[in-house]
């Protein structure tokens, strides 16, 4: 099977709902800062009642990351689920706009197309109420093999971890992948999502996943550790890779018999945190599966996420590609 894509992913499809909240509106509206929590469809509608929305685009973690890819001059697969309406037609749309591949059928006669609503407060931090909606009826039957096979990275969201059939879908995509002698890529995208399904996660990472993204605290709470040394020790053996970020410490890259560590790249105002990891896994994994150092693979990574929290909303505002080529990378 010919290379088409450089990465395929599976993730939630969601609509982000964006705009700027004072510590108190947190508060007063009993969320927990920087955290995503899970809501239904009427705690959805009364939280963006309340909201002072700025931006409202397609979204997903997954999705923001292969909107990144883009960015860079990559070529990139999605595959999740929204439903037969406005907002699930307005999702295909970006996506397909954005040059990614999109052609999972639309939901009929269920939940609607998830929404989540993120407050960011003045200090850049995000705090995310989802309502998951026809996300969560991904099912390995959504999954096209031709795709899986075709793509040189197979990357898979952690969000998506909490549905039983999107558990199965992994599974699937996973044997496709390694049948075809593809990558498997994992990112644990929250520390709730550690801590809800943390058995789960280890026996899926130590033996399905080559490349694991995470973040410090995710990455800690993952071996129930306070020490951030101790969890990547514990962390070198179960996988083959993994990029795991510092904020403004930047990243450390772990690999057979190497640590890497990657500066983060200088920002003059953070405005907003949302989609930083996801910008992150974008740089590092084009980088990757174009054939760059390690090294330079974090230095793509830090520049996508530098430039996503300059400004409000999850992808980025500007060419990565141009970015990276002023920068040498």
């Amino acid at each position: 099977m010919p290379d088409l894509y450089d990465v395929a992913a599976i993730g939630n499809a969601i609509v982000d709902v964006i705009g700027p909240a004072p510590e108190s509106f947190l508060v007063e509206n009993g969320l927990d800062k920087g955290a995503m929590m899970l809501v239904d469809q009427t705690r959805s509608r009364d939280l963006y009642s309340r909201m002072r929305p700025e931006i409202q685009a397609s979204g997903g973690s997954a999705a923001n990351t292969i909107a990144g890819l883009a960015s860079f001059g990559g070529k990139g697969a999605f595959m999740g689920k929204v439903a037969d309406d406005d907002l699930g037609r307005l999702f295909a749309q970006d996506m397909r706009a954005g040059g990614a591949k999109f052609d999972n059928a639309p939901l009929v006669g269920g939940p609607s197309t998830a929404v989540s609503m993120i407050n960011v407060t003045p200090d850049g931090q995000r705090t995310m109420c989802t309502f998951l909606g026809a996300s969560v009826e991904f099912t390995d039957g959504d999954v096209d093999a031709a795709t899986v096979e075709a793509a040189k990275i197979v990357y898979l969201e952690g969000y998506l971890f909490d549905a039983e059939a999107a558990r199965r879908a992994f599974a699937k995509a996973a044997a496709l992948a390694h049948g075809s002698g593809r990558m498997i890529a994992l990112t644990l995208s929250d520390s709730f999502v550690v801590e809800r399904h943390r058995a789960a996660l280890m026996g899926f990472i130590e033996n399905q996943v080559d490349l694991l993204f995470a973040n410090a605290a995710e990455l800690m709470s993952l071996f129930e550790t306070d020490s951030f040394d101790a969890a990547c020790e514990a962390l070198r053996p179960r996988v083959k890779l993994a990029a795991v970020t510092r904020s403004e410490k930047g990243s450390v890259i772990l690999s057979e018999g190497e640590r890497l560590t990657v500066a983060a790249e200088p920002v003059q105002k953070v405005v907003d945190t949302t989609g930083a990891g996801d910008q992150y896994a974008a740089g590092f994994m084009f980088g990757l599966a174009r054939g760059r150092p390690l090294q330079q693979c974090g230095k793509l990574a830090s520049l996508a996420a530098a430039e996503v929290i300059s400004h409000y909303g999850p992808r980025p505002a500007v060419s990565l590609a141009s970015l990276a080529a002023q920068k040498g990378y």
